[in-house]
């Protein structure tokens, strides 16, 4: 036995089962900063003499709660919250009075062991190691003022302030029903690799409001995009037309946009569209709208994610999820090569019908249910664009020079866009903080 007297010892003991014994809400425990947690336990009751080994694992665990810049009370409530199990997965798919009996007493059991748990907070664990350690006074404690999250701050409260735990297992399984649970409560933007969802950090801040010209085509995506978050059928959509015009910056905008209304942004690659029946079919019954976004999409002959992005969007005998939808971009208006020889003539005799062939490839992009076009920015449209990036940036020059510079950027670089436009700013925002002036650097 170690140093520490018997009374804590006991309690370190006690913590260790109440870890073990979690029956749904292991994941809850698996985090780095748990880890932590549970070998400095560990590490306290088992100390060498000088207790070195003790003092290594606070130092590891103050550094893990240092990283998450949360406090363990904080992490462990937020881990309770975006945790992923049976019972969670089951409760944001039925009502509370529907889910198994046998499923809401373990989801009891466990949150009263991790409210537990939170008792054990790093104030109590520095003393121990104190003892433990033969310190004249007790190791640093890491604390922070809470910071602002992205979360029912409600339920936190709640929780903090009921006497057990367990009681308030119906008001988090609707918080799980409302908000979803993983990493889709967790993150806004993902991206699939690997046969897997990796979550985004930090996504694109592109805002809408940044987002100049193609008016009509802006408020036809954001009326789809309101018709997926009320519930109304969506449509998929394809926007294609002019490299630079900001068609992918239109569709990452609306997670910025809409992303306190549940909306989530799954980036697919081109290879990766095998598995988008998979992906789809993992997103049904899950509480939060799904665009699945494809950047610059066409295909090859015979490309097998020709194919499962067809069953997709005309479906199959499987009900089409009403919570997914695919945004699509492309430079193409036909999203297949065609060649000229795959077109047929009188001495074709390789295909008895080859001419449905070619208007089966011509006619892929009339399946998505709407279609938004992109043409290529005149110069008032580029200059406007310019300008309000200017105001918005906060570049002040004149008109004038403005213009002037702007055409002069557009016809030695890459033309007219609103891509260009951006370029172009940045630049001379730079310019102008860096050298006061921008006199002959275009």
């Amino acid at each position: 036995m170690s140093t520490v007297n018997t009374s804590s010892y006991t309690k370190v003991q006690f913590f260790q089962r109440q870890a073990a014994s979690l029956l749904i809400y292991q994941s809850v425990l698996k985090g780095e900063v748990a880890i932590a947690f549970l070998d400095l336990l560990q590490a306290i009751r088992y100390t060498d003499a000088d207790g070195r080994d003790c003092l290594q694992a606070y130092g590891n665990y103050f550094q893990a709660l240092a990283a998450s810049k949360q406090t363990w009370e904080e992490y462990l409530i937020k881990q309770i919250l975006i945790a992923d199990n049976p019972f969670t997965r089951l409760a944001q798919q039925r009502e509370f009075t529907d889910l198994p009996p046998a499923l809401i007493a373990a989801a009891q059991h466990d949150l009263q062991a991790l409210q537990n748990l939170y008792e054990c907070n790093s104030a109590v664990l520095s003393e121990w190691v104190q003892v433990v350690s033969h310190l004249p006074v007790s190791p640093v404690v890491w604390y922070q003022e809470p910071q602002a999250v992205e979360v029912d701050t409600d339920l936190i409260s709640t929780l903090q302030q009921l006497d057990t735990w367990a009681d308030a297992v119906e008001d988090l399984a609707a918080y799980y029903q409302q908000h979803g649970t993983g990493l889709f409560a967790q993150y806004r933007a993902f991206r699939w690799q690997d046969g897997q969802f990796l979550g985004i950090l930090y996504p694109d801040p592109v805002k809408l409001d940044t987002l100049v010209g193609y008016d009509w085509q802006k408020d036809a995506l954001l009326k789809n995009t309101l018709f997926l978050l009320s519930g109304q059928p969506a449509l998929h959509v394809l926007l294609y037309g002019s490299r630079g015009s900001g068609k992918s910056s239109l569709v990452k905008s609306l997670l910025n946009e809409y992303s306190d209304k549940n909306l989530r942004l799954i980036e697919v690659a081109k290879s990766e569209l095998q598995n988008l029946p998979k992906i789809v079919e993992y997103l049904r019954g899950v509480p939060q709208k799904f665009i699945i976004f494809v950047d610059d999409l066409s295909f090859e002959e015979d490309d097998d994610a020709f194919k499962a992005l067809k069953v997709v969007l005309e479906g199959s005998l499987t009900a089409r999820p009403e919570n997914v939808i695919v945004y699509a971009t492309s430079n193409r208006r036909h999203l297949i090569r065609e060649y000229f020889s795959d077109r047929p003539t009188p001495k074709d005799n390789e295909e008895v019908h080859a001419w449905d062939t070619m208007q089966e490839k011509l006619s892929f992009s009339d399946r998505f249910g709407l279609t938004l076009t992109f043409e290529a920015a005149d110069q008032k449209t580029y200059l406007h664009i310019v300008q309000h990036l200017a105001v918005q940036t906060g570049v002040n020059l004149k008109p004038e020079d403005l213009e002037f510079q702007a055409l002069q950027w557009a016809t030695r670089h890459n033309g007219r866009s609103g891509r260009t436009a951006r370029q172009f700013i940045d630049f001379l925002k730079a310019d102008l903080a860096v050298y006061g002036n921008n006199k002959n650097s275009l």
